[in-house]
């Protein structure tokens, strides 16, 4: 995606007075068109309906509804230890994943990676270890991590009122560390929700690309914000960024399987282990030995 591209994307993002005019989106033209008075009903083989004319960004952003067949088991249902999707319905099974993280929730897994020796506390340091073996730059790495700190360290700090002073973030804590403003693919209390992730690429996968590029995180951003929720908005536009980074697909789209496998972490390790590679073939040895296979 070039400059334009980019420009485009965020000014998706501005605030607009759309939301009451029907005719405003080309989808939901489309759907009025295809179903007409009966868009009030929709889907029309339930006795409930999840949008309504007269609101029409209920009908520009529907809802994941599952199909008779999904593979999905009880997709309203949380779960503590895995992130299970339409695609991969029993979490990540790569590297025995799933099965090898039962005694932490999804979003201490999403942690994981940062807490090498498994101590539960995440120094700085290893944050900055683990996205320089990305491949980030000094000054990017940096500056994630001081920002991951400063808004991730004074939630998670155990039995005190105080901050600590060395920044650190506890895992066992870190579902206090939930903002506003974001997918809510994560609950208050680290599970996962997969019918908040499905909704995600359900209302803003515009293209039906199966992930979202840029334009689509920011109409998710859009979409997503809550009111006077600045630290949330500015969290969720931060942590998006990263994931695009860290991603970096060639054709622009963040692909939906690659997304989930950063909610629950199984991706890091392997994007580092992928860098490491891309350094020993180029003869940067010392580089592929200090962000090589570390194991999960």
């Amino acid at each position: 995606m070039g400059i334009f591209g980019f420009v485009q994307a965020l000014l998706v993002a501005v605030p607009d007075r759309s939301d009451g005019d029907i005719n405003a989106n080309p989808k939901v033209k489309q759907l009025v068109k295809q179903h007409g008075r009966d868009i009030s009903h929709y889907p029309p083989d339930k006795p409930y309906s999840v949008c309504v004319s007269t609101c029409p960004i209920t009908v520009q952003r529907l809802p994941y509804i599952p199909t008779p067949n999904s593979p999905l088991l009880d997709p309203g249902t949380p779960r503590a230890t895995t992130a299970p999707s339409t695609d991969s319905p029993h979490g990540t099974l790569q590297a025995n994943w799933a099965a090898r993280h039962t005694h932490q929730t999804v979003l201490q897994q999403h942690c994981a990676y940062w807490d090498p020796d498994s101590d539960g506390i995440i120094w700085p340091l290893d944050t900055w270890r683990g996205v320089r073996a990305w491949g980030w730059n000094i000054f990017l790495s940096a500056l994630a991590t001081c920002i991951i700190h400063a808004g991730l360290s004074y939630p998670s700090v155990p039995g005190s009122w105080l901050p600590d002073p060395f920044m650190r973030i506890w895992v066992r804590q870190v579902h206090k560390c939930k903002h506003g403003s974001d997918s809510g693919s994560y609950e208050t209390e680290g599970r996962f929700s997969p019918h908040n992730f499905e909704g995600l690429f359900a209302k803003f996968d515009e293209g039906g690309m199966g992930g979202l590029d840029l334009g689509d995180v920011a109409r998710a951003l859009k979409g997503q914000r809550c009111a006077f929720d600045l630290f949330g908005w500015s969290a969720a536009a931060l942590e998006w960024l990263a994931v695009y980074l860290l991603l970096w697909p060639e054709d622009g789209v963040m692909r939906k399987e690659d997304i989930r496998r950063v909610f629950d972490g199984s991706i890091f390790q392997q994007k580092a282990d992928e860098y490491a590679e891309k350094c020993a073939k180029q003869g940067r040895t010392r580089k592929a030995l200090v962000y090589g296979k570390r194991g999960y």
